[in-house]
């Protein structure tokens, strides 16, 4: 029993790691291609944000803004930085337009509408500006440091377009980094900073092109300094800026032609998929139809379905699922990483990801999450049947103790106590269902029976322990110690939502409750600080029949309970590995 005990322990820090990792993989959920534009843009943000940076270090010099530059050109300007840097813009570009000609509606929220429109605008203002910098460079052997571009393009069409690229660039990108991160709990609190570095870097950066920019166009325009400049950057040829316009300009041409074939895809699918409607009924909602090819997410929005999605339907969150009530059977079965993320959430075999289900046939679906982030109640409502231990605690002699308190030292003990003592139930695995002034009740959904019952057990152990130590302060303040009494039972539970609509919480009821509670009550006439029930002892593989157990006629409850009295509910670790050794 020791070394069960052990592996249990073993196990809740296994769990407390695992529960980290699971957190930071729910970032990379998805499949490859979601997984590729993941890598891809975090590539392009943080050339992007070292390019915004470079130029506002002209605030200060211009010669640090052009040192910094050459550092940051000899990595993206090398073999392995140019594959890695165009290989990523080339990666994402494509993959959104793939995904965006696979979309049989262009219905999405707005914030997506936003994103995608700023994507594609990119492309159109950042041709011009490669090709007078890297194309010049490599072509004409151009020296396209800082100074000739600012001081080229000021005070131009030039200068406010590619002011306008900056910002469209840097919206895009943080609005990408946002709806990435925003699944994660430690992103909320982030925000702040983050909004503040959001807002200074681009600011930062057109202050050092304005700055820059009066300084160096004034030097061109300088008949006494322009030989010597335009010798230093190996000024262009007329001919030379004519080339660099034309191939801009066929670029241009070519991605419009992309765009016109991503929209002529977008029609073409709508157009042949239009032959044969699904028809997909939600409970407590309306019927939609489809066309075969589109997600359900998409047939939603599609026909006005208000459908939460926190990552926008890229299958990195799972708050878009939705239970499968008729025609499971007819659906097609979930990709590898759709019942990864289904069984990270422990939902249901005929819980489905809408963003990845693509229906054929007929069927009827719940929405799990409302559009407000709320649970739907027609599913919860209905409750679920759990086998798994509960524990009842108390503390003893409440009422006498507080007598002539004022009410806010009576709260202030109370939240001592529970403080001292809740640590050891949610480091046990198990969750407060309910306080009950003086007492609580704490549940331990686990896998199985036999690693509920074990982890109330540790928690019934750990509370014990850690009496102890709220004890010894109380004594060293004066204070009477505290008494408790503890119930530990396992038996069948209904789970469920339980109250008025939108204000109904999840919480348990059955006769174990019962039993546990007056299992609790028992202590006290018995003059023990814990009783296990015999069901309890069994599922962790317990010989009963080695153990003294005392025989319970509990009120409410039909059948006499059997159950092991624990002076000390520390003590239960060495009962229960004596009985093991012997």
């Amino acid at each position: 029993m020791i070394l069960t005990l052990a592996r249990v322990g073993a196990q809740f820090g296994a769990g407390h790691i695992n529960n980290k990792r699971a957190q930071m993989n729910t970032l990379w959920k998805g499949n490859w291609r979601v997984r590729v534009r993941i890598v891809s843009g975090l590539v392009l943000f943080t050339y992007v944000l070292l390019h915004f940076l470079n130029i506002g270090f002209g605030l200060i010099s211009l010669d640090l803004a052009e040192r910094f530059q050459d550092m940051r050109e000899a990595v993206h300007r090398s073999f392995l930085g140019s594959v890695v840097l165009y290989g990523a813009f080339l990666l994402h570009g494509g993959l959104a337009l793939w995904r965006l000609a696979r979309r049989r509606t262009l219905r999405m929220p707005i914030w997506e509408w936003v994103q995608v429109a700023l994507g594609l605008t990119i492309p159109f203002l950042l041709i011009t500006h490669v090709a007078h910098t890297r194309l010049a460079h490599e072509v004409f052997a151009l020296n396209d440091e800082m100074g000739y571009l600012v001081g080229l393009i000021w005070n131009t069409g030039s200068a406010w377009k590619q002011s306008a690229l900056l910002l469209i660039t840097w919206a895009h990108g943080c609005m990408g980094l946002h709806f990435w991160m925003r699944t994660q709990g430690w992103w909320e609190r982030a925000l702040p900073a983050f909004i503040a570095a959001a807002v200074l870097v681009p600011a930062w950066a057109l202050a050092g092109f304005m700055v820059q920019g009066r300084v160096q166009s004034a030097a061109l325009r300088d008949p006494d300094v322009f030989p010597a400049l335009a010798e230093y950057y190996n000024w262009l040829s007329a001919e030379a800026f004519g080339a660099l316009r034309g191939w801009a300009g066929a670029a241009e041409l070519v991605f419009t032609a992309v765009l016109i074939l991503v929209i002529a895809a977008m029609t073409a699918r709508r157009l042949l998929a239009r032959r044969g409607a699904v028809r997909i009924k939600y409970v407590s909602g309306p019927e939609i139809s489809g066309q075969p090819g589109m997600t359900l997410l998409e047939m939603s929005r599609a026909s006005g379905v208000s459908h939460l999605a926190m990552c926008g339907g890229r299958g990195r969150c799972t708050t878009c699922r939705v239970i499968v009530e008729e025609g499971a059977e007819h659906l097609p079965p979930p990709s590898p990483q759709e019942a990864a993320s289904l069984a990270a959430v422990n939902a249901p075999p005929n819980a489905r990801l809408a963003c990845q289900l693509r229906p054929t046939e007929r069927a009827k679906v719940l929405r799990v999450f409302n559009s407000d982030g709320g649970r739907a109640r027609a599913h919860e409502s209905l409750g679920k049947e759990r086998n798994m231990a509960i524990l009842f605690l108390d503390m003893r002699g409440f009422t006498a103790r507080t007598t002539g308190q004022l009410p806010y030292d009576v709260v202030f003990l109370l939240n001592r106590f529970f403080d001292a003592i809740v640590p050891s139930i949610i480091g046990a695995g198990g969750t407060v269902d309910k306080y009950l002034g003086d007492g609580l009740l704490a549940v331990f959904e686990q896998e199985d029976e036999a690693a509920s019952a074990r982890a109330a057990m540790e928690a019934a152990i750990g509370i014990s322990s850690a009496l102890v130590t709220f004890n010894q302060a109380l004594r060293a303040e004066k204070a009477a110690p505290v008494a408790i009494g503890m119930g530990v039972h396992l038996g069948t539970l209904v789970i469920g939502e339980i109250g008025a609509a939108q204000h109904a919480p999840r919480t348990i009821i059955g006769d174990t409750v019962n039993a546990a509670s007056r299992l609790e009550g028992a202590t006290k006439e018995l003059g023990v600080e814990l009783l296990v029930s015999e069901s309890a002892l069994r599922a962790v593989g317990q010989d009963v029949d080695r153990l003294d157990l005392e025989i319970l006629e509990l009120r409410g409850v039909s059948k006499p309970v059997l159950a092991l009295p624990v002076q000390i509910g520390s003590d239960l670790r060495d009962i229960l590995a004596q009985q093991a050794v012997a």
